[in-house]
């Protein structure tokens, strides 16, 4: 078998050889060049056939932690459970449906989508099999669903199943999800990132309580075009990220010998990186040309990766995600514990910011386009939590960057400074936030920005810098760090929407989703807010059927979060990654992970 390595091909280099010493032996025998005759050299084919290709190697700055994408929060572990497992169907950068276990896409002329809005029937492609050998037939989209909607194994997926009544088994290759009402939203469930199907062979022993405890965490069985090789996720070096011990890992994955298509896919090995950081991977892969992708280089400036690409040996790629980098305010104490001696509790509001005025004078005091400007042209400064599709992205405007604003708010509120030390307070209490973010250069320049305005109207800043391994853990009770356990009264990350159609994405500020000690930290409501109108037009945006009326509550559900100061936008952020030159197929998609279609990836042809 000829090996291929970066695109060049062993043959192409013989048949020059061959050429040059026909050439030289011409000269020797004192033929003119009229007598040679030239070899006829067929053009190169195309080299196909599964694994012909060389070892694709794959780094992100976050290390993954489990290879099970239903018991995960973080995209760390969703982007390399991706590479072997699949959903039904995913949506490519345009908003269409691309089949992947669905042999097509429902629709009411295919009569795919019932005509009541109440039911969709997906047909299953034939012939699918694990990558053990095991057939994929309905009754693992059956299992999927009453696993991840089991309250025993509390999978952060659920948000995407909140709608579904119950899912029926038509036979081995039909399957039929009823909504509790009509719903425009039937393209939700099994799609993209939460719909990832689950080998019902594999998980049924553990779809309870004990659902960390199934060996297919570590080594995942998928319908996709690689598997991992055991043991799955291999320690590496451990380092230190300033006062964090962080291990870094590694994963391989070989072709999966069952995968349908018969020549994909191309990549004989794939190996990930995970636990090293952000500028490691640009360097590795933009100017030294070490690994074939870099996941996720969007924490660093546009003008260094620029820096690193110009002359370098890979290019940045990149496409406008769905994700806004925010400010999160904590609606509960951080500082007060209960009996059981749970921190940011229920039933501790926090000192200030339960005072609307105060939530207020710190939108005011965020310069979002300062912020932005460290981004270039992969950040947009937003005032939005829902941005994408561009449909629903709200008209109207509430907090300009206006610091005289925010420190008459603080006045009116009562917190002025009353020893003169420089930082305001009031009843005996110092105004100072704890400000915690992912570690990333661009992240904490947006602390000093952030820092710096704040203290000019008399609030103390505290940045606290979180290892992005344990800040986004799959296990959000582990570390008191966690973002979902929130001990600190402000915090930065990006959150995203995984879907075109907002309802799962917004469902996250319900009250039903606020993390708490009773229920593991689990749900993304980490500002701990409630509101009661804000759940209403969450569940009539459930039944709507009206593409305007529906885009309506959305802007009206992101205007109660932003006018009541839920959180503080600061950028709409581009997806930007680096990758070799010389591969091609990378076909990036805001709905989805970077690797969705890893199969079609391939080096260039010389």
């Amino acid at each position: 078998m000829v090996k291929l390595l970066r695109g060049r091909y062993s043959i192409f280099a013989f048949t020059i050889l061959w050429v040059i010493g026909l050439v030289a032996c011409a000269d020797q025998t004192g033929l003119s060049e009229e007598a040679i005759v030239s070899p006829t050299v067929a053009p190169t084919a195309p080299l196909t056939g599964r694994g012909v290709g060389d070892t694709l190697h794959v780094m992100f700055y976050e290390a993954p932690t489990i290879l099970n994408p239903h018991l995960s929060l973080a995209y760390k572990d969703w982007e390399p459970c991706r590479v072997t497992y699949e959903p039904l169907a995913s949506f490519d950068a345009d908003g269409n449906l691309i089949p992947f276990l669905a042999a097509a896409i429902p629709s009411l002329d295919n009569g795919g989508v019932a005509s009541d809005g109440k039911s969709v029937t997906w047909k299953l492609k034939q012939g699918v099999q694990w990558s053990d050998g095991e057939p994929f037939t309905a009754a693992d989209v059956l299992f999927t669903y009453e696993f991840i909607t089991n309250p025993a194994v509390a999978s952060p997926s659920s948000s995407s199943y909140g709608n579904v009544e119950r899912v029926e088994v038509i036979d081995d290759y039909t399957v039929r999800v009823h909504f509790k009402e009509a719903t425009p939203a039937w393209s939700v469930p099994f799609i993209g990132i939460p719909g990832m199907i689950l080998p019902k062979h594999m998980f049924e022993a553990y779809n309870g309580a004990n659902a960390q405890e199934a060996p297919a965490n570590q080594v995942p069985v998928g319908t996709g075009p690689y598997r991992v090789m055991p043991p799955g996720i291999k320690p590496q070096e451990v380092i230190f990220l300033g006062s964090q011990l962080v291990e870094t890992n590694k994963i391989v994955y070989e072709p999966n010998p069952f995968f349908r298509e018969e020549d994909k896919p191309f990549f004989r090995r794939v190996e990930w990186r995970g636990g090293i950081t952000a500028s490691e991977a640009a360097r590795s892969v933009l100017k030294d040309g070490d690994v074939d992708y870099a996941v996720d280089l969007s924490s660093i400036a546009t003008d260094e990766l620029l820096t690193l690409e110009e002359g370098g040996k890979g290019r940045l790629v990149t496409v406008l995600g769905p994700g806004v980098e925010r400010i999160l305010l904590n609606r509960t104490d951080p500082n007060r514990q209960t009996a059981t001696g749970e921190r940011s509790s229920l039933e501790f509001p926090h000192p200030f910011f339960s005072d609307k005025r105060v939530r207020q004078a710190f939108a005011h005091a965020i310069n979002q386009e300062a912020i932005a400007a460290l981004y270039g042209v992969t950040g947009l400064a937003t005032e939005n939590n829902l941005v994408s599709p561009a449909q629903y992205n709200s008209p109207n405007s509430f907090y300009a960057f206006d610091l005289e604003r925010a420190a008459a708010l603080l006045d009116e509120a009562g917190w002025i400074d009353t020893n003169n030390d420089g930082f305001r307070d009031k009843d005996g209490i110092k105004m100072k936030v704890v400000y915690q973010a992912y570690q990333a250069d661009i992240v904490q320049e947006t602390q000093r920005i952030i820092r710096r305005d704040l203290e000019s109207i008399g609030v103390e800043v505290e940045p606290k810098i979180i290892d992005s391994s344990i800040m986004f853990s799959d296990d959000p009770g582990s570390h008191p760090d966690t973002l979902w356990r929130f001990n600190a009264d402000m915090q930065q990350f990006t959150h995203n929407t995984y879907s075109p159609d907002p309802t799962a994405y917004m469902r996250d500020w319900t009250c039903s989703q606020i993390p708490q000690q009773s229920n593991n930290w689990t749900g993304y409501n980490v500002e701990r807010w409630c509101n009661e109108e804000y759940d209403a037009l969450y569940e009539k945006v459930l039944t709507v059927l009206d593409p305007e009326e529906r885009r309506d509550i959305f802007i009206q559900m992101n205007d109660l979060l932003i006018e009541d100061v839920v959180m503080i936008p600061l950028v709409h952020k581009s997806w930007i990654s680096g990758a070799n030159r010389e591969i091609e197929g990378i076909n990036l998609t805001p709905w989805d992970n970077e690797l969705w279609n890893v199969k079609d990836w391939r080096y260039q042809l010389p």
